[in-house]
């Protein structure tokens, strides 16, 4: 009981220090260095919600990305930059530039479409500076905002169509104006609690004639109901103000999405796509301003379902052409009496936005669920945007590879996908190292741990493959319903475990749990139904429990009453936890054979149904496990997470911090210290040091939903799959591990450094273009990461601070003298050393860095340091002499740390050995090691000398030339004395060429005869590779031996003997001093 409290009370003072240092430095967090990296890819990208061409400047756009914040190019897609990455939410539905003042950027958040993963915004967002920074001008509760129109004469009128919360009534749904630039807004269109405004359009030539669509619609989690009374179209006269439903010849029966438009030719022409029940409609066309209508098709999107597409766009270049979004786009030229499918060879489908030029009638730029695609010839042939990584992944595994492990996971609309968590190569990972392992909407990926080349994928509603990764084959392995049974009710995103006591043995969940130990050759269910098995049509939706007769669309939507997530325990096989999706956790002890209920609404303060998004057991205690549920498809984002010491009978909360509106997705725990923990939440990923208790931030990523997370355990690298962004490695997060308050109150700390790879990064590709994606790798070579409690700050700093505060409490600043001020300014900055050397205790290379309070990283590259002679000439502004040397060999090597302040080098960690490994054997065994070393060693002293005995020859050269100048300012007639300076400067000029060669021949690069440079810069190439010198490399350096002995014995007989001579003669003859330089 007492190792419990003062464990308590220590990580309460560690807690205590970390939130001190955090209040202090919010922008410079402890922990702000130790950075997540993105890893793409970009291959398939990701959903686009809008695109905004600036209306000066055709290759400007600006993307509002579905679930990944905002892109800005201005190169047409050569390149681009995330302009949205630090505001509190990322997903987006709609983006309008100020056609006024183009540097004005409106952007709606909260994806506009009514699909099933869709994460929420937080109202609308102004720029008035083309993008670089945001204010949010309120509508926060709207949640989804769909369109943006502000009026084409007037900056400070603005419309908004706000569909509102999809999961919940209320809300800021329906129709906003606002008249003076955003500060204030009114409702001007409202119908009730469940219905907002989808769409409105605005005639050009008269804006105060105006049309909006409102749509009726709520999405739960047991079904979806796109339509209702509430949904219409209206009309306003008086730009916005007051409003009136059209009717005439629209359909009687309930409405659900609707898509306007008014032909650019033409604005007594309007039309609308109009969903009805079910999944049908047809497209509408107005002739008098919407006074009444006419059907002309029965066209309607379909695929997902009407809700997740249904734009509708008039062509400015031909009357009554229309564009109607759709998994594949359906053009019509008649006004919508018939339709044709747009030619989309080699572009993916699911369409959502399409933007034009009025200059070019031929072309297309398209926003689909893939990223975005470009036509020049009218949909002809299709441009992909190929280096925008907006990915959305539900899910990560990651698989034991050597010496690179791989990552897999599922996407939204985009298939299953692997690649290299790193290379071995210069560029990066790029996209050409990713590869699909399944196709359609992707979810789990599961890896045997006992063979990287067993994958298993699976697509929607859990129809599960394994995957040869050799061959490419897909097997499919999905259980299936037995003879007489119903089917099985699998979750859009079913889960799947791969047992921790044997790779064959597999766990997969319907609406029951089934098991194969033949990996998924054959499967037995080994438990009954585990949900509620409700009738999804008998459950409450718009509040109440609705007719049959209603617009009910269940496609593309997850079967209810399934199971959510499982998981074995790793310590006790056959203890088996199952979460759902209508609230209920199932726990087994014996491999299915009894199990045992708990409803998620007995633990504390949780809704009774909420879904189960994970559980987890915990991995060192066999009585412990971990949920995480979610309730935000009945419009509750709040945190939940909890733990329980014995096996689910009671829980506790351990959301800790964790802020509100901070849903979480995952939990995964720590392989090695049992109260390290990791969450993937709708904002980013937190890890807790003290098992939930409290939880900080990671850095390095934007604002983004992380659905998963996973640990590879060998590298100790976690991952993490986001929602819009791709994938996230924080590499190497050992460190954690190792933070203690003791260790935070010192000046400095070490910590562990995992084994470095030794390995020349290859060249695979040629400068192919700025729009060519790659990620980075991790950092070269030993990475080491440190902690620092101060950052040494300069006088002048400090002076600053103080003067600062002074300022700041009104009082006067005194001038700290001059002598003080001088003292400034020649201060050297404060330093950081740290310092690698051998088993032998040999320094290999010092490394210097700028001190930065808090955890920071700084890479070794594996490499001596630069061995090259240094000119003082050329020191100034150069950083030749910080690049590293030859290659390190293979082997065990320590490093310190110390500080330098003021020229006063003071110690401040003891070592921390690591280890060198090779990457890869060569294909030849190449020289040994101390073959390696005796040979460096050569080639250094070699260059060294080289160096001397150059610069000693271009010095000799100088010297001549001012010997020569000085003679003809001598006081005596031209003579002997002439002819012997001459004679030097030949023997100088002539000792030169030979090294250099012909002056002559290097003006027009004919080759000359190789000097000593040639052999030696050869010789050196035998340090340049894990191989090794070879015996050319060997004879090389030989001959650069010999040929430099001969040319020292020369320049150094000019040195001393003939110019020192020469220069007594002319001083004797008072020719001028020729002063040393």
């Amino acid at each position: 009981m007492i190792r419990k409290y003062f464990y308590f009370i220590t990580m309460l003072l560690f807690f205590t220090i970390i939130n001190a240092q955090n209040t202090n430095e919010s922008e410079d967090d402890v922990f702000s260095e130790l950075k997540m990296r993105n890893i793409g890819p970009a291959f398939v990208s990701g959903r686009i919600s809008d695109i905004a061409i600036h209306p000066n400047n055709q290759n400007m756009w600006y993307v509002a990305v579905s679930s990944g914040g905002v892109w800005k190019t201005e190169n047409a897609g050569t390149t681009w930059n995330p302009i949205f990455d630090k505001e509190s939410v990322y997903s987006t539905g709609c983006i309008t530039l100020d056609p006024s003042n183009p540097s004005t950027v409106w952007l709606g958040t909260g994806e506009n479409v009514g699909g099933r993963h869709l994460s929420f915004g937080d109202g609308i967002y102004k720029s008035i500076d083309d993008g670089k920074t945001w204010k949010n001008m309120g509508l926060k509760n709207s949640e989804h905002i769909s369109k943006i129109i502000v009026h084409p004469s007037n900056s400070d009128i603005i419309l908004v169509a706000a569909q509102g919360p999809l999961w919940s009534l209320g809300g800021d749904r329906g129709l906003f104006k606002s008249i003076d630039g955003g500060k204030n807004w009114s409702k001007v269109l409202g119908v009730n609690e469940w219905t907002g405004v989808t769409d409105i359009v605005i005639d050009a030539l008269n804006p105060d004639w105006m049309y909006a669509a409102t749509w009726q619609r709520h999405r739960t989690v047991a079904a979806y109901m796109s339509g209702g009374p509430g949904s219409g179209i209206y009309r306003s006269k008086d730009g916005g103000d007051t409003w009136e439903e059209l009717k005439t010849g629209l359909p009687k029966s309930n409405m659900g999405k609707i898509g306007l438009t008014i032909s650019p030719q033409n604005s007594e022409v309007v039309y609308a796509a109009i969903e009805t029940d079910r999944r049908t409609g047809g497209v509408y066309k107005s002739t008098n301003k919407g006074a009444s209508w006419e059907k002309q098709s029965n066209a309607v999107s379909g695929a997902t379902g009407p809700h997740y597409y249904q734009e509708l766009y008039a062509s400015p270049h031909v009357f009554d052409r229309l564009y109607l979004m759709d998994v594949r786009i359906q053009v019509s030229d008649d006004g919508g009496k018939t339709f044709r499918v747009l030619k989309e060879e080699k572009k993916h489908s699911d369409n959502h936005s399409i933007n034009f030029r009025a200059n070019d009638p031929n072309y297309l730029l398209v926003g689909t669920d893939a990223g975005i695609y470009e036509s020049f010839d009218l949909a002809e042939n299709w441009r992909f945007v190929k280096n925008l990584p907006l990915t959305q992944y539900y899910k990560v595994a990651v698989n034991n590879r050597e010496p690179f492990y791989q990552i897999f996971g599922g996407t939204q609309d985009n298939g299953s996908h692997g690649g290299p968590s790193r290379t071995d190569n210069e560029h990066g990972i790029r996209n050409s190292d990713w590869f699909k392992t399944l196709g359609a909407d992707g979810h789990q990926s599961a890896t045997d741990p006992s063979n990287p080349d067993i994958l298993y994928a699976e697509s929607q509603q859990g129809v599960l493959h394994r995957v040869d990764l050799k061959t490419g084959e897909q097997l499919l392995i999905q259980p299936q319903a037995r003879e007489g049974e119903n089917y099985e009710r699998y979750n859009w995103d079913a889960p799947i475990v791969v047992s921790p006591h044997n790779p064959k043995q597999l766990y997969f969940a319907s609406q029951r749990v089934w098991s194969s130990n033949d990996r998924g050759d054959s499967w037995t269910p080994i438990s009954g139904d585990l949900t509620r098995n409700e009738e999804r049509i008998e459950q409450p939706i718009m509040g109440k429990k609705q007719s049959w007769d209603n617009a009910w669309d269940l496609y593309a939507m997850s079967s209810y009453s399934s199971i959510t997530s499982l998981s074995e325990s790793a310590i006790q096989k056959g203890l088996i936890y199952a979460g759902t999706d209508d609230g209920i956790i199932q726990v087994t002890e014996d491999g299915g054979v009894n199990w045992r209920k708990i409803e998620v609404g007995s633990l504390p303060n949780v809704p009774n149904r909420a879904f189960v998004n994970d559980i987890k057991a915990d991995l060192h205690d066999v009585n412990v496990v971990y949920v995480s549920l979610d309730n935000h498809k009945n419009g509750d984002f709040s945190p939940y997470v909890f733990k329980s010491n014995n096996k689910g009978k009671t829980w506790v909360a351990i959301k800790g911090n964790l802020p509100t509106k901070t849903l979480v997705w995952r939990l995964v725990q720590d392989h090695i210290k049992k109260e390290l923990l990791f969450v993937a939440t709708e904002f980013g990923i937190y890890f807790s040091l003290n098992s939930g208790d409290e939880w900080t931030k990671m850095a390095g990523t934007p604002t983004i939903s992380f659905r998963d997370i996973a640990i590879q355990q060998r590298e100790n690298d976690l991952i993490g799959a986001s929602f819009g962004r791709g994938f996230y490695v924080f590499d190497d997060y050992s460190v954690l591990r190792e933070i203690t308050p003791e260790i935070l109150k010192k000046e400095a700390a070490l910590f562990s450094t995992r084994k470095a790879w030794l390995y020349e990064p290859r060249t695979i590709a040629d400068d192919n273009g700025a729009d060519d994606y790659s990620a980075k790798n991790p950092d070269f070579g030993a990475v080491f990461t440190y902690y620092l409690l101060n950052d040494y700050p300069s006088l002048k700093k400090s002076r600053q601070k103080v003067e600062k505060q002074l300022a700041k409490d009104g009082k006067d600043i005194p001038f700290p003298g001059w002598e003080a001020i001088e003292k400034e300014e020649n201060q050297s900055s404060a330093v950081i050393w740290f310092t690698v050397k051998d088993t032998n205790g040999n320094v290999i290379r010092k490394i210097k860095t700028t001190p930065k309070k808090g955890f920071n990283r700084i890479a070794w590259d594996l490499r001596y340091a630069n061995s090259r002679a240094i000119n003082p000439k050329q020191a100034e502004g150069t950083n030749r002499w910080d690049r590293g040397g030859a290659m390190v060999i293979p082997g065990t090597y320590s490093v310190t740390m110390a500080k330098e302040i003021d020229g006063v080098v003071t110690k401040l960690t003891e070592p921390i050995s690591f280890e060198v490994v090779s990457l890869q054997k060569s294909t030849l065994e190449g020289a040994s090691a101390d073959e390696y070393t005796v040979f460096l060693s050569e080639i250094i002293q070699l260059q060294n000398s080289y160096a001397q005995v150059t610069n000693e020859m271009e010095s000799n050269f100088t010297k001549v030339k001012a010997m020569k100048l000085a003679l003809e300012r001598a006081a005596i007639a031209p003579g002997p004395l002439n002819e012997k300076i001459q004679n030097l400067y030949e023997e100088v000029l002539k000792i030169k060429e030979q090294e250099n060669g012909l002056a002559t021949k290097n003006e027009v690069g004919e080759n000359n005869k190789p000097g000593i440079s040639s052999f030696l810069r050869v010789a050196s190439r035998g340090v340049g590779t894990s191989y090794g010198p070879t015996k050319m490399y060997k004879e090389n350096l030989k001959t650069a031996q010999n040929m430099l002995e001969k040319l020292a014995l020369k320049v150094n007989l000019i040195t001393t003997k003939t110019i020192p001579e020469l220069e007594k003669e002319l001083l004797d003859a008072g020719a001028p001093v020729i002063l040393k330089y």
